[in-house]
């Protein structure tokens, strides 16, 4: 089986995957050398949410929701 996984290899040769890996044994594996800087590393459900969380706590009624937490005591 050929699977392909996201790596970033270090200026000291060190290969980091990107994702967790699990194979039943050791095996070879080739590594490609992309002539590109590596995307920094979040979790890519944070990512997918970061718009749609965006618009929804910068409404009004959120600002209403939360005001309580400014107020002087």
């Amino acid at each position: 089986m050929i699977r392909t996984v996201e790596a970033v290899v270090d200026e000291h040769g060190q290969v980091r995957l990107t994702e967790p890996l699990q194979l039943p044994r050791s095996q070879r594996a080739l590594v490609t050398i992309l002539d590109e800087e590596p995307v920094p590393q979040m979790h890519d459900t944070s990512l997918l949410s970061e718009q749609s969380l965006a618009e929804d706590w910068s409404r009004p009624e959120e600002d209403a929701a939360w005001s309580y937490l400014a107020e002087d005591r």
